[in-house]
Parts: structure tokens; C-alpha cells; sequence
């Protein structure tokens, strides 16, 4: 009894090959359907599963004050313009001045970044005289801002 080509084309009376005028050709396509059918499996498990890996231990942890985190660094703005005049967060100061704003920021934290901009003519004293003003009072962290140089046009 021989209902036609068997899975590698022969014929049931045999010689015919699998490759012959008529027979069955072998596949050449990847079923991905089994993968995808895996993939979604395992997605639902890990779904699931995240959030009782994150909370499995509960603990009664003790509190402190000492562990806070300082989210916002603090800093201060210092600006020197042409003429010598110093400002501090934008407002117009004398040196004793700033002596005692340097200090009063200073026993607020002692990280407090101190962020120097002086223009290009300021001479070089008066930039280290500020400089020191701030190690004076405590806050050794100074940065100097400066302004990006234009980047050349690329010709065409």
C-alpha cells in the first residue's frame, strides 16, 4: 500500500531519490516559532519574578543622621570684571566683604566649590588674592570657568 512520497521523496516502491524529478524538497527555512514561544516564556517568568528577587529580606535597618546624602552640590559664584570689581553670586562686594561670605559659606559645608571667572585683562594678582580670601576661610575647592573656543567652519 503506497499513499505517495515518503518524508524523503522516494517513492514506497523505492528508487526514486530524494532529490529527483518529483520528490519532495528538503527545508530550508528556520522555524523560529519554538524560540519565540521560549522567549515569551521566560520574559512572563522574569515579569513576574523582578520584583519578589528585589524585597525577599526584609530588615529593620537603624537611622542616622551621619548617612544623608547631599544630592545638590553646593558651590558659589566669584566673578571678576575688567575693572576689578568682584562679585559674589552676582552682587557687587568689597574684599572684607567676601572674606565673610567665603566664611558664612564655608560653616555651611566645607565642600563648597568656589567657581572663579575673571576676565581675560583681570591681572594675575588679583585672581590669586581671591584665591587665597577662600583658603582663608576654608574652602579649598575652586574651579575657573572658561568659555568654549568656537570650533573652526569645516570648508565644503
Amino acid at each position: 500500500m503506497a499513499f505517495g512520497r515518503t518524508s524523503l521523496g522516494s517513492s514506497a516502491a523505492g528508487g526514486g531519490r530524494a532529490t529527483g524529478a518529483g520528490g519532495q524538497r528538503p527545508l530550508s527555512d528556520i522555524n523560529v516559532t519554538p524560540l519565540v514561544d521560549v522567549m515569551l516564556v521566560l520574559l512572563v517568568i522574569f515579569i513576574i519574578t523582578a520584583p519578589l528577587m528585589a524585597s525577599s529580606i526584609k530588615l529593620d535597618l537603624p537611622q542616622t543622621d551621619a548617612g544623608q546624602p547631599n544630592d545638590t552640590p553646593k558651590f558659589v559664584s566669584v566673578s571678576v570684571d575688567s575693572s576689578g570689581k568682584v562679585f559674589f553670586n552676582d552682587q557687587a562686594v568689597t574684599d572684607e566683604e567676601l572674606a565673610g561670605r567665603f566664611q558664612k559659606a564655608a560653616a555651611d559645608s566645607k565642600d563648597t566649590e568656589v567657581q572663579l571667572r575673571a576676565d581675560q585683562t583681570v591681572p594675575y594678582g588679583k585672581v590669586v588674592a581671591l584665591m587665597g580670601i577662600a583658603n582663608k576661610a576654608g574652602l579649598s575647592r575652586i574651579g575657573f570657568v572658561t568659555e568654549a573656543e568656537a570650533a573652526p567652519a569645516k570648508p565644503r
